[in-house]
């Protein structure tokens, strides 16, 4: 494969025009597709050097995601000589045991950047590395844990994308509960024009990405696995229409499997890729309360949806918002903290009660009133503390509006006033 080849197979991919463009920015600016709209133009895309490129594909196949010790190498003295000195073998870098250098040194000899491009290009996939137009600047925060690149299956820019996005996490063996709050939550998003990101599992992620689907909106599942296989296996209908629709993104060459610890892993690039996180069930143990710890280490806005107090699977969320994370119930109050200034959600009120529209001396005449039985005027005026006469008017005020009626000398509530005024105030 030549140079061209490798620049080719890595960052194009062809638009909704058929047209191709340099790492997938044409035609795909914002998560409606309007070339970035408020997010901002497309810049065109730098030049990338080949030998850098090849050099970090091949590292993703040799360096585990998140691996601190080898961003600091490759921070510290580049690419090529990272890579150069992991196929010649010999000394081992510094940071490493002898014996994890050799590993590293295996791993290195099975390596082949050229087959991993083209099995990558034969699936739509694409390689999208730090300083081209499509990286998404937010994921330096990570430092040297950042990754050495990603993975990218679908046509929009991920930078643009990336932008104006929000991550739904939560457990898998959720409750109905907790997968109808996450797909409201998200299509609720997804209405509101941003792009909805979790991690393709089970119950909560799941119900996230369909959430957002069913709207017609914006959708982006990160992987922990190679992004041209399903996982889990469950969910290949899904992600391969997430793919269609949206972005399948991931660190792990193609093919690559996941396991444990790359779960945990990728959940810091869930939190450094979006605005805020938030948390819909999730235990104590949870795997989504690492996107949220590393959200909140990385500056991001953290919020949890609450849960019955007696739910072991909300127990950890509830947790979080002792702490630092801010609640959300719904869509609007998440777009209040992410979203731009002057994006509020509406007021919230309880129904008015057509006493509510009573002036207040004349309510208090109302409560004055027993729940059953009558009350003479003088009764009435001592328990609303005010003078006879100011009761009686109000009284006959209140008998107009169909809230009381007169027996004899006395005074007693009607139905009407039975079923909409002590309605407000039962007791428990």
């Amino acid at each position: 494969m030549s140079g061209s080849d490798v620049a080719a197979g890595a960052g194009a991919v062809v638009g909704h025009d058929g047209v191709s463009c340099r790492n997938g920015t044409a035609g795909h600016g914002g998560p409606h597709g309007d070339d970035g709209g408020a997010l901002g133009l497309v810049e065109p895309a730098p030049v990338v050097d080949d030998d850098e490129l090849l050099g970090r594909v091949f590292l993703t196949r040799v360096i585990e995601p998140g691996d601190e010790t080898g961003g600091r190498w490759v921070r510290e003295r580049g690419v090529a000589d990272v890579v150069r000195r992991l196929r010649e073998g010999g000394r081992a870098l510094p940071g490493v045991s002898g014996k994890r250098w050799a590993g590293l040194c295996a791993r290195a000899v099975g390596a082949d950047p050229h087959r991993d491009l083209a099995v990558a290009r034969a699936a739509g996939v694409r390689f999208v590395a730090p300083g081209t137009s499509e990286w998404p600047g937010q994921l330096d925060d990570l430092g040297d844990a950042r990754p050495l690149g990603l993975w990218v299956r679908g046509g929009p820019s991920l930078r643009m994308w990336a932008l104006r996005s929000v991550a739904v996490v939560g457990a898998r063996a959720c409750t109905e509960y907790g997968a109808h709050m996450a797909a409201t939550l998200a299509a609720g998003l997804a209405e509101r024009g941003w792009v909805v990101v979790s991690g393709g599992a089970y119950g909560i992620d799941g119900a996230a990405h369909r959430g957002a689907l069913g709207a017609g909106g914006a959708t982006a599942a990160v992987l922990a696995c190679g992004v041209d296989r399903a996982y889990p296996p469950g969910h290949a209908r899904l992600i391969t229409r997430i793919a269609e629709q949206g972005l399948v993104v991931g660190e792990l060459p193609p093919g690559d499997h996941p396991t444990p610890s790359r779960f945990l892993l990728r959940n810091r690039v869930i939190a450094a890729l979006t605005r805020g996180t938030v948390v819909v069930e999730a235990a104590y143990r949870s795997g989504s309360l690492v996107t949220a710890r590393a959200a909140q280490r990385l500056g991001r806005h953290t919020m949890g949806v609450p849960g019955p107090a007696t739910s072991a699977l909300s127990a950890g969320v509830h947790e979080l918002l002792r702490g630092d994370a801010v609640l959300v119930s719904d869509a609007a109050e998440v777009v209040e903290l992410v979203g731009d200034m002057g994006e509020l959600p509406p007021d919230r009120r309880g129904p008015v009660l057509p006493t509510d529209l009573l002036e207040f001396r004349t309510r208090q005449v109302l409560a004055g009133l027993p729940a059953r039985g009558a009350a003479t005027a003088a009764e009435v005026a001592r328990r609303a503390q005010t003078t006879q006469d100011d009761a009686i008017a109000r009284l006959y005020e209140l008998r107009a509006l169909g809230y009381v009626e007169r027996h004899g000398d006395g005074w007693k509530l009607t139905r009407q006033a039975m079923i909409s005024v002590r309605g407000g105030r039962r007791p428990c």
